[in-house]
């Protein structure tokens, strides 16, 4: 379920090395980037960095591949294929691995999975990447069955097996927790959830760990495929795992931005 640096509107970005990176991105991961971008660990890598908000995914993403955002932010390995595979003429490249920020399945109305009856709604992410994240959630619960080979851009037509007649309700990401009033079951990931006060590793009655199954959900540094061989925009990576940067990161967010420090071959073998 992210960082944006922002220069004038409608301004590129430009390519040189030695030029402010801009990095885009939105909720915690813009605040996280912004504090980097402040950070004697910055000065120390020689980076000058400044951060631009885009709260819409696909909008930096497209922002991203034409210039305007040299890297960003927000995206898990899933989001990430989803786009490149909807956008093939301006496609991105992955620099590295950031975090795995687990998704969780909240209510009000009941305190375990089991509570759950039949016929009961629940809401889920409207956007491909996400629904998909959501559903693979539900059948690690035990909740549902999808078909095999299930992958980024499945969705509900590809549950096989619902015993408890779940009805499905997708609605946009972001307002999750207000649909937690009035809808029974929804599924909110935790940069939502914690901005409205919610922790995922208390307050939901399920959400992800870190094993093989969540790899796609890792988040990770995206930019334009024409920079991937930019040495400063790969430093990003390794200032992002600095030991002070994530102590600021795990004391700010109570260790929900589980850190993942691995190769992109980790997410790309199966």
């Amino acid at each position: 379920m992210s960082i944006i640096l922002l220069v004038g509107c409608g301004n590129k970005a430009k390519a040189s090395q030695n030029d402010t990176i801009i990095v885009g991105s939105q909720g915690s991961d813009l605040d996280i980037w912004e504090h980097i971008a402040k950070s004697s660990q910055a000065k120390k890598l020689g980076l000058k960095i400044k951060t631009k908000e885009i709260t819409d995914g696909a909008q930096l993403n497209n922002a991203t591949s034409q210039g305007q955002v040299d890297v960003n932010a927000f995206q898990s390995w899933s989001y990430y294929q989803a786009y490149n595979k909807q956008n093939p003429n301006g496609k991105l490249i992955a620099l590295g691995t950031t975090y795995l920020e687990p998704l969780g399945i909240y209510s009000k109305k009941y305190k375990s999975l089991k509570d759950i009856p039949n016929g009961t709604t629940v809401a889920i992410a409207n956007n491909p990447a996400n629904t998909s994240r959501d559903l693979l959630l539900l059948q690690k619960a035990g909740l549902i069955t999808l078909k095999k080979g299930f992958n980024a851009l499945g969705n509900t037509k590809d549950i096989t097996a619902n015993p408890k007649n779940l009805k499905f309700k997708e609605i946009d990401d972001t307002t999750g927790p207000r649909v937690l009033n009035d809808v029974p079951v929804v599924l909110i990931s935790n940069t939502v959830a914690l901005e409205s006060g919610l922790h995922v590793l208390t307050d939901s009655i399920y959400h992800e760990k870190v094993d093989q199954g969540t790899k796609d959900n890792i988040n990770i540094l995206a930019t334009a495929a024409k920079n991937k061989n930019n040495t400063n925009y790969q430093k990003l990576v390794k200032l992002y795992h600095n030991k002070e940067i994530q102590k600021y990161i795990k004391k700010k967010y109570f260790g929900t931005k589980i850190e993942v420090n691995k190769p992109l071959t980790y997410l790309k073998n199966k």
